[in-house]
């Protein structure tokens, strides 16, 4: 019986959980790193102690208590989010350095050909120098459109030539005559109809209006960008997300493998399951960018931008030359129209001087020069490249992350799996919310898509139409959208029933339910072999 006693007494001890491998290994290391992100050492094991606690981490043998979990992952959710917005302050700096080079481009251009109005128009004599200001004004409102002065072009130009072919009208006119502002009025409104200025007006607004419309939405498009990615660079990580994120970058610390770094395969599937409403954005913003890439490439189509912005004061001299050389027939039509403001004499003497100095100057004699048009074309090349650079921006975002925080190709065998130090087997997850489904680091509800970063999508789709409608020479106005976006699901749940569940790390992960079963198996084992000897003696009685 003695001997019966002695072998369950052997069995028992020989199930008990005995100490820890390690349990005695320092953190000084851990502490030391601890204080260096800025804790203190309050409460921090000298030693490592069993990890029951850890609610992110591995449990295990560990240096972290919970108070010090929460902490590192916190930690790791702000340099995680510090670093999405420095990558989004990079790209901001992009978009504000290509504003800066077009638009700075694009009022020189302006510029240039408003100084010239003087040099081309001084031959017309007192029909230049008397309305300097109604020339000044076409610039200025040309000006504010750009900028984005809500005006409408069409009128613009349109009341612009009206008021020209007035003057123009007045001028040719006996000085004795005069002409009242409704008898001017009926003179402006035979411009459709007789087109004094030959077709200059038709021809110039076509071009000039397509011209400023891709270029103010070119600038609006660089500015929506910006605002974008300046929007979804601080939308904050889900709490799923912040889990992931201590389990991927400082539990290697707490298990005394600080030296270890994350497996890149690891390491993407925790990024993009982090990033995964980020990567939506993709589609529109590729197609926005790709439109702003055409509208580039509009600027060099004849008529280029520089032909069509420098040769507006030659084409004002030629529609003004046509009217003079046709003045005689286009004023009988308006008497018949109009009615004879007065006896009309034989116009005024400034006007016949001024179409002998006027000639036959056409707008073939005035093209940019050859270095003009070389810089139309580096600048197009400057921006079409470096918007094609930034066009998978979103779908790149996790792996320029990685980068900075996981191991090399070379390391896969010997990399922190979320695990232990091995190589991390489960696949890679695609991009996209709705690709997640299956993601095993990072939970997430496919149904509930970021709201915020929604309102953004629409704005990207917004903005391409515009662009779109630009490349037609259409300005078209959209009202924001952003408010009526709809959350409603991604297609991908059957019945309202939406699989949440998360395959296993591994092909046969560790079953806790199962482990703590085979726990209590061998508790009862021991004390079934404890109370064997006692049911012997009772027997024997």
């Amino acid at each position: 019986m003695g001997l019966l006693v002695l072998l369950g007494v052997l069995v028992c001890l020989s199930a008990a959980p005995g100490p820890v491998a390690g349990a005695d290994r320092s953190c000084a290391d851990l502490r030391q790193f601890y204080t260096g992100k800025g804790f203190t050492l309050i409460g921090v094991p000298q030693t490592e102690i069993s990890g029951e606690h850890l609610g992110m981490c591995p449990q295990g043998p560990t240096c972290c208590t919970s108070t010090m979990e929460e902490n590192l992952a916190s930690l790791s959710t702000q340099e995680t989010e510090g670093l999405i917005r420095e990558a989004g302050r990079s790209l901001q700096a992009v978009f504000n350095a290509l504003y800066r080079s077009f638009d700075t481009y694009f009022t020189e251009l302006h510029g240039r050909s408003e100084r010239s109005l003087q040099d081309l128009l001084s031959p017309l004599g007192s029909l230049y120098s008397q309305n300097t200001r109604l020339y000044g004004d076409l610039y200025t409102d040309l000006r504010q459109y750009y900028r984005g002065s809500a005006l409408n072009l069409d009128e613009t130009l349109s009341e612009f030539w009206s008021r020209l072919l007035e003057r123009a009208f007045k001028s040719s006119a006996h000085t004795d005559v005069n002409m009242s502002e409704d008898y001017l009025e009926c003179v402006a409104k035979q411009q459709e109809t007789l087109r004094p200025f030959g077709d200059v007006p038709r021809d110039m607004k076509a071009k000039v209006i397509r011209a400023f419309v891709t270029a103010r939405s070119f600038i609006q498009g660089l500015v929506v960008s910006s605002d974008v990615v300046r929007k979804v660079s601080q939308v904050s990580l889900s709490q799923e997300c912040v889990k992931a994120l201590m389990k991927l970058v400082y539990c290697p610390h707490c298990r005394g493998l600080a030296s270890v770094k994350p497996c890149s395969s690891y390491c993407s599937n925790v990024m993009k399951g982090c990033l995964a409403n980020q990567a939506d954005l993709d589609t529109e913003w590729q197609n926005l960018i790709d439109t702003m890439i055409q509208v580039a490439s509009s600027f060099s189509t004849e008529p280029s931008l520089d032909v069509v912005l420098s040769s507006i004061p030659v084409r004002i001299f030629d529609a003004v030359h046509f009217l003079q050389e046709n003045m005689d027939t286009f004023t009988a039509k308006v008497y018949q129209t109009c009615g004879s403001p007065g006896e009309p004499g034989t116009g005024s003497p400034a006007l016949h001087e001024q179409r002998k100095k006027s000639g036959s100057l056409t707008a073939s004699e005035y093209k940019p020069s050859p270095t003009a048009g070389l810089r139309l074309e580096m600048q197009v090349s400057d921006l079409s490249s470096k918007l094609r650079e930034i066009r998978q921006y979103w779908l790149q975002l996790p792996v320029a992350l990685c980068n900075k925080l996981a191991a090399g190709s070379a390391g896969q065998d010997k990399c922190w799996n979320g695990i232990t130090k091995a190589r991390y087997l489960p696949e890679v997850m695609g991009d996209g919310l709705a690709n997640q489904i299956n993601n095993p680091e990072v939970e997430l509800d496919i149904t509930k898509p970021d709201m915020t970063i929604r309102q953004q999508i629409m704005q990207l789709k917004i903005m391409s139409n515009r662009l779109k409608n630009a490349l037609e020479g259409n300005d078209v106005d959209f009202q924001d959208a952003s408010d009526d976006i709809s959350g409603s699901g991604s297609g991908m749940c059957v019945g309202g029933q939406c699989r949440r569940g998360r395959p296993g790390l591994y092909a046969n992960p560790p079953d806790n339910n199962r482990v703590r079963g085979a726990a209590t198996s061998q508790t009862h084992l021991c004390s079934l072999l404890l109370l064997l000897p006692s049911a012997v003696l009772l027997l024997q009685r």
